[in-house]
């Protein structure tokens, strides 16, 4: 009994080693050495690759950096149109909060670089123009 048992536990052990080295691939010396350049490649495309988007974002960063110190820049004078840009709800003050005068029908009050605008909602017009 002792014997079966043995040659039973030899022979799965056997037929293990067997199943498990023919599941692992099988490469020549030259697939190897192609899958190892093909790797080397990948890597230095990725990095090629993150290299180009770092100057990318670089480049984008002092764009808007020239365009934020343009705007800053800027001189609003009665008279002229008020920008589109300028025109969203995140620029809007209210008058009481900023002890601004009270605007006339269809005006609104804007914040833009530390100035206040009054601007004839109609024509978009600036109408008057505090600066601090």
């Amino acid at each position: 009994m002792k014997k079966i048992l043995t040659v039973l536990a030899l022979s799965c052990g056997t037929l293990l080693t067997n199943t498990a080295l023919q599941a692992a691939p099988h490469f020549s010396k030259h697939e190897r050495f192609e899958q190892r350049n093909a790797d080397e490649e990948r890597g230095a495309r990725d990095w090629y690759d993150q290299e180009e988007r770092d100057s990318l974002r670089e480049q984008r960063r002092l764009r808007e950096e020239r365009g934020f110190k343009r705007l800053k820049q800027h001189k609003w004078q009665t008279g002229y149109v008020m920008p589109q840009h300028y025109r969203g709800e995140g620029y809007k003050v209210e008058y009481k909060q900023h002890n601004l005068p009270k605007p006339a029908r269809n005006q609104q009050w804007y914040k833009i670089n530390n100035d206040y605008i009054l601007v004839d909602s109609d024509s978009n017009s600036i109408m008057q123009v505090i600066g601090f």
